[in-house]
């Protein structure tokens, strides 16, 4: 018999739940505990993806909404960290910025959404610039967070050294506030999906929600899960990838190696 390696077993552990459910899921669709009409077995959703996939109609519609969120989040994240560098850096740009973004903030994507459309058509400005408002509050919130708790001599050092605000910026403030700002981004790319489906299920003519919103309207549950099912799998892909450049960019604040005095880390000047 066959032994995993502890490698393996690191690898399989976080899917085990994950593989349980699915496996739980099929078996009680198998045994007819509830019909396919209303919750199809994941063999069934393996076969609707590979005939979509086949025909071309789901990577169709993923270029479009991987290119609705690559813009969007691109320019919403821009935007949100240079906010919250100005918020937290200078009294009036707090001033300035903070009450506009925390009124976004508690504005629901369902309101903006036939707003921009009367602003700026049924094109894709109003697709995209629903996820820019999604990722932009996210990442400010994060990166005022961030900088504020930066310690204090830190500042005081590049003022001492002569450095410009941009220089302080950039080298002091962003490196000392980087494992929010990427929890942030994090946050943000998770919402960004979020906004994308609301975007495309109103008035649109292509991507995974319009996808979505035919599959419901003749009644394809199959289609509908198999949507839904893409959409998790791209969350979980890019949270990935935000995870694999935490683990890259915050390798200098990881615990020290085993045999090092007690409570020493490996931290080193970002």
């Amino acid at each position: 018999m066959a032994v995993l390696r502890p490698s393996a077993l690191r690898l399989l552990r976080p899917w085990v739940s994950t593989l349980v459910v699915v496996a739980g899921w099929e078996a009680v669709a198998r045994l007819g505990l509830v019909r396919p009409e209303v919750l199809p077995p994941p063999s069934a959703l393996l076969t609707t993806a590979t005939a979509m996939t086949v025909d071309g109609t789901l990577p169709g519609a993923l270029v479009v909404s991987l290119g609705r969120v690559a813009a969007g989040a691109g320019i919403g994240i821009t935007v949100g960290v240079a906010l919250g560098l100005v918020a937290a850096f200078w009294r009036t740009g707090a001033d300035v910025v903070d009450k506009p973004v925390q009124m976004l903030r508690t504005i629901p994507f369902t309101a903006l959404t036939p707003l921009l459309i009367l602003w700026f058509g049924l094109g894709e400005s109003p697709k995209i610039l629903l996820v820019v408002v999604a990722t932009l509050v996210p990442m400010y919130l994060n990166t005022l967070g961030g900088v504020r708790a930066v310690d204090p001599a830190l500042v005081e050092v590049a003022t001492a050294y002569r450095l410009s605000a941009w220089q302080t910026a950039t080298q002091v403030l962003l490196p000392g506030a980087l494992a929010p700002i990427l929890v942030g981004l994090r946050h943000a790319l998770g919402i960004a999906w979020v906004a994308v489906i609301v975007a495309e299920t109103v008035n649109a003519s292509s991507g995974i929600g319009y996808l979505l919103t035919t599959a419901r309207t003749y009644v394809r549950t199959d289609q509908v899960m198999v949507c839904i099912a893409v959409y998790a799998c791209l969350g979980l892909a890019t949270d990935s990838l935000v995870r694999a450049l935490e683990r890259r960019l915050l390798r200098w604040d990881r615990p020290a190696p085993a045999g090092t005095a007690p409570g020493a880390t490996t931290r080193r000047t970002p």
